[in-house]
């Protein structure tokens, strides 16, 4: 069997389709120094299993030990202890070999458990109904702006440049090829986002604003009055959560006016784990339900009159008139959301409350304890949650390398995504960081 099963003819064909005379042209948006061409791949000889392994084990011995680092990075991936039971629960078989609901009728502990997901995420947000679920957070985020194109009709859309910058990356990518416009905002002195820049560029054009809080700086921003304001004009106000913990002590968006609210639920059970898989949330009113994408679970009563749950809305509910379609979630999401919906309902509220001001507090004392060292400050005067931006005397990456070989993971230089912020570093604190950890930084810090 052809590996490639198009034949020459059917290259052709589609070629002139599109408008192309061959495949070079087709692929020309590569650079040539990208293109292997005739060059020959410089591998090494193959080894066996066992050399391999052996190799492998020599080049993990070189990567440190993460067990020994102190770390105080953030910036979207937090660092957060898992209680056992979730990894006891979440890894039985019945739950991880679950792929979707294809028979939701007969998939009723899924559906409860997506059921339950979603029931949790209305709570923290203050909207009317959630998904479940999404890739992650900026997927989300991306899909929130199709979204909010659909309900409204228009194309531009104000996005605050103290979002995440991955976020607004891929909110780019999800848009390129269309005529939807993406306005920056800039941020002010004190890290939060501009509101009279919105105001004063909001047009009849404008589909939504697209705020973070607490944003990338950790500043949580203020916007109450914004929501209504965009109303109005008949525009949507999309708030995006990277740090859900904060929810756990902050009015819910949902109650300032926020029209979809998504974020990253990875600090709810989910490890760092080098970026993923994470689990994003999706919340919004009701009156936009049929706009939602992925998959919505109610709850209903079956012949015999006991509680049952059933796929409510589904993408693929939708084939018939697909062009009409929102975007379908599945794969290992289900797995993902159960992990966060069993982390959220062994914390309760009330843990969860605890959780947040004891990540307030470690945050606040290692802010407090650095604003005094000298040659540091803190970059923002506003109000932070678990993360703030430290000014440093030289290149954040000088001070980042300096403090890794004391085996310090110091945060992030922000000069890679803010290039007005090279001395800059973004640090984070939760309850994984101990006191001692915190001085320890603090002693460092002063001998730069």
């Amino acid at each position: 069997m052809r590996f490639i099963p198009h034949t020459e003819q059917d290259i052709r064909e589609m070629l002139k389709k599109i408008g192309l005379r061959n495949i070079d042209e087709l692929f020309a948006s590569i650079p040539d120094t990208l293109r292997l061409r005739d060059k020959v791949l410089d591998l090494p000889t193959a080894l066996s299993e066992t050399e391999l392994v052996s190799t492998f084990k020599h080049t993990q011995k070189r990567n440190p030990d993460p067990d020994e680092m102190s770390t105080f990075l953030g910036a979207g991936a937090y660092r957060h202890y898992s209680p056992a039971l979730i990894g006891n629960l979440v890894l039985r078989g019945e739950f991880s070999t679950s792929y979707t609901p294809y028979q939701p009728e007969v998939s009723q502990g899924t559906l409860q458990a997506i059921f339950e997901f979603q029931t949790m995420i209305v709570m923290l947000t203050g909207m009317d109904i959630a998904n479940a679920s999404m890739y992650d957070g900026a997927s989300a985020l991306a899909e929130a702006v199709l979204m909010a194109h659909r309900i409204n009709g228009k194309n531009e859309f104000l996005i605050a440049r103290a979002v995440h910058p991955e976020y607004r990356q891929t909110v780019t990518t999800y848009l390129r090829g269309t005529d939807h416009q993406l306005i920056d905002v800039p941020y002010d002195s004190r890290g939060k986002t501009d509101l009279e820049f919105i105001r004063s560029n909001l047009s009849d054009k404008t589909s939504a604003v697209v705020l973070q809080t607490p944003n990338f700086f950790g500043i949580v921003e203020e916007y109450e009055a914004l929501g209504k304001e965009l109303a109005e004009r008949d525009a949507l106000l999309i708030v995006a959560v990277t740090e859900p913990l904060s929810l756990g002590i902050l009015k819910p968006p949902g109650e300032r006016g926020a029209d979809i609210v998504v974020g990253e639920a990875q600090s709810f059970g989910l490890p760092v784990s080098f970026g993923g898989p994470y689990v994003g949330f999706f919340a919004t009113r009701e009156q936009y339900v049929r706009q939602v994408p992925g998959r919505i679970t109610g709850e209903t009563t079956d012949r015999d009159g006991r509680r049952a749950f059933v796929l409510t809305l589904s993408t693929r509910e939708q084939h018939i008139r697909r062009e009409r379609a929102t975007s379908n979630i599945c794969t290992n999401q289900g797995l993902c959301a159960l992990a966060a919906t069993v982390y959220l309902a062994v914390m309760g509220k009330q843990g969860l409350r605890e959780l947040a001001v004891l990540n307030l507090r470690k945050a606040d004392y290692l802010k407090n304890k650095l604003s005094k060292v000298g040659g540091f400050e803190i970059r923002f005067n506003a109000d932070t949650f678990n993360e703030f931006v430290l000014k440093c005397p030289k290149p954040a990456t000088e001070v980042r390398d300096s403090l890794l070989e004391h085996k310090i993971l110091a945060g992030l230089p922000l000069g890679g995504h803010y290039p007005e912020l090279a001395d800059s570093l973004l640090l984070c604190a939760t309850e994984m960081n101990t006191v001692e950890a915190i001085d320890r930084l603090t002693e460092k810090l002063e001998g730069i």
